[in-house]
C-alpha cells in the first residue's frame, strides 16, 4: 500500500509542476495531494516535499489556509493569460474563444478574490516558518 501512495504522489508532484505552466491544470490540489499521499507512503518523500525551497512554502501556505505570495499570483496570472491568449489567437472557433476567455476570467476571479494574499509580514506567522 506504501508503495501506491509514493507513485500517486509522485504523479500529483508531476501534475503540479506541469500545472505550473499549462494555465487550466490546477497546482494546489496536485501538492496537496503528493504532501497526503508522501505522508502516509514515506516519511523521506513527506519531508522532502514540504521542505523542498520552491514547493515548501506553497503547500505550507495552502495548508494553513494562509494564502499565496502576491509574486506567486502574479506568475499564475500572467502564464495563464499568456497561454489562453496564444490558445484564443489560434483557435478559429469562436465560441471556443469565448469559453477560453470565461474559464480564464473565472481562474483569474478565483486567485483575486478568493485566495489570500501572502504578505512577508504575516508570511512567517502564518506559516510557521
Amino acid at each position: 500500500m506504501k508503495t501506491l501512495f509514493i507513485i500517486i504522489g509522485t504523479i500529483a508532484v508531476v501534475l503540479a509542476i506541469a500545472g505550473v505552466f499549462l494555465p487550466l491544470l490546477p497546482t494546489t490540489p496536485f501538492l496537496l495531494l503528493a504532501s497526503a499521499c508522501y505522508l502516509r507512503g514515506s516519511a523521506r518523500l513527506h519531508r522532502w516535499l514540504t521542505h523542498n525551497r520552491l514547493l515548501g512554502p506553497y503547500i505550507a501556505a495552502m495548508e494553513s489556509r494562509a494564502g499565496m505570495p502576491r509574486s506567486a499570483k502574479l506568475v499564475a496570472l500572467v502564464l495563464l493569460w499568456a497561454s489562453l491568449s496564444y490558445s484564443i489567437y489560434l483557435i478559429q472557433i469562436d465560441w471556443v474563444r469565448i469559453a477560453l476567455a470565461l474559464m480564464g476570467s473565472g481562474v483569474s476571479l478565483y486567485i483575486l478574490l478568493r485566495i489570500k494574499t501572502l504578505t512577508p509580514q504575516n508570511r512567517h506567522r502564518q506559516c510557521g516558518r
